[in-house]
């Protein structure tokens, strides 16, 4: 593996209330690999994904992304470094009324801060580009198409597509196969994946299901009561191990 393109060091979020989301949570990824967080609901998994994205700032800890500490910036240097990761929420959230191709030209925008752009006009310009990441997630004849005709494995692929058309380095999902049937679900991961493993991006996803997250993750990350539980390749990971970040939560 290549050196990380996403180091958490010693991640620490605790709320004014004095609930602690995050405990000392350190892990990596790199370059070509599928990462999957698993855990209950309130274990932490997407805050980790937001002091990730640079939406949150931890209390404790430091957040690298390609070897720059986003997690002291603001502002303009902020934005700029907020344009290498990616993120796939569960839900799409696509324009209905528009095309799949403005859709995806909607990720090129931090590139093309201008009056025109300002005023809801997409860049011409990057519209090869768009039409490259509909190729990239298997949706190129579906440009044309109003968003709001597509079934949810399509929109969810189209937001693939929307996050890779900022250039990412990263790519951050969270839960993105939860409103999906099966079929899709398995679909969308595969692709996770083949962008990973031959496009090179460090791909961290949050997942409610373990058994999925087994066949296509290079590594698995548990949480439990925002702390570590594991960080290890899922063959060496036993299903009791998993079980337990479920177990006896109210106690």
């Amino acid at each position: 593996m290549t050196a990380p393109l996403i180091e958490a060091k010693g991640l620490a979020v605790r709320y004014p209330t004095g609930r602690v989301a995050l405990d000392g949570v350190s892990f990596s990824a790199s370059a070509g690999e599928l990462v999957v967080i698993l855990g209950a609901n309130g274990s932490g998994k997407s805050t980790i994904l937001r002091c990730i994205a640079g939406i949150l700032k931890p209390t404790e800890g430091s957040v690298s992304i390609d070897n720059r500490d986003i997690s002291r910036l603001s502002g303009r240097p902020q934005r700029e470094a907020r344009m290498a990761v990616g993120i796939v929420s569960q839900h799409a959230n696509l324009i209905r009324r528009r095309s799949v191709l403005a859709n995806v030209l909607t990720g090129t925008l931090g590139r093309h801060r201008t009056l025109a752009t300002a005023i809801g006009c997409l860049p011409q310009t990057e519209i090869p580009f768009a039409f490259a990441c509909l190729d990239e997630v298997g949706l190129r004849e579906f440009a044309h198409q109003r968003a709001g005709t597509l079934s949810g494995g399509q929109a969810q692929r189209v937001s693939v597509a929307r996050a890779l058309a900022q250039r990412p380095r990263v790519l951050l999902a969270d839960e993105p196969v939860a409103s999906l049937d099966p079929e899709a679900a398995e679909d969308l991961m595969r692709l996770l994946g083949r962008l990973a493993r031959e496009d090179g991006l460090a791909v961290l996803c949050v997942l409610h299901q373990p058994e999925l997250a087994r066949r296509y993750a290079d590594r698995l990350i548990g949480l439990r009561r925002g702390r570590m539980a594991f960080d290890e390749r899922p063959a060496k990971i036993r299903a009791d191990d998993v079980g337990a970040l479920y177990e006896n939560l109210a106690a």
